[in-house]
């Protein structure tokens, strides 16, 4: 199992890719409607995962860790409100684009910040094998987490614990009837 880095990476990787896609303009009105709906899909998921089972134990067992985590997540929160209305938006809409870029410019600052800031504090403190548990972790947890943002959900593990996986099942009932993907 790769571990929790690799894991994000992946993650990072891919939600950068999209962006770069979706800001290309060389896609079709659908083609640009399906890449933001997979972008939502898969930031919804990463920051439910990390809100459970990352920030936590960044809080825990790095020095400094509290700040870090409310940095991240004040990110998070502000990058779910953009996700939010995005979703509700037609990429005809005039704000459509405008919403992309805000969130584009988000992404890319909240990425560098763990990967620069986060991961090498956390990297310091995790044994190898704590590494690949918790990655375990959050590959497991993104088959069962929210595919929707939802930013007036607080962002404690506790409560992604408790009202994440209600979330999860309301919004893959919505996808299903919707036949969003």
């Amino acid at each position: 199992m790769p571990d929790v880095f690799v894991v994000l990476e992946k993650d990072h990787r891919k939600v950068q890719g999209l962006l770069a896609e979706i800001e290309g303009t060389s896609l079709s009105t659908q083609q640009l409607k399906e890449r933001v709906e997979t972008l939502i899909i898969e930031e919804s998921k990463h920051e439910a995962v990390e809100e459970t089972h990352f920030w936590p134990l960044v809080q825990d067992k790095v020095e400094g860790g509290q700040e870090l985590t409310k940095k991240a997540l004040n990110q998070e929160s502000e990058g779910k409100e953009v996700l939010d209305q995005l979703g509700k938006l037609s990429p005809s809409d005039a704000k459509f684009m405008e919403l992309v870029s805000t969130f584009a410019g988000a992404a890319r600052e909240h990425i560098a910040y763990e990967e620069e800031q986060v991961w090498p504090r956390l990297r310091s403190v995790l044994t190898k094998p704590e590494q690949e548990d918790l990655g375990e972790k959050l590959a497991d947890a993104k088959q069962h987490a929210p595919t929707r943002p939802h930013p007036n959900t607080p962002s404690s593990p506790a409560a992604q614990k408790v009202m994440g996986p209600v979330a999860a099942a309301t919004d893959k009932a919505r996808d299903t009837m919707s036949g969003r993907k």
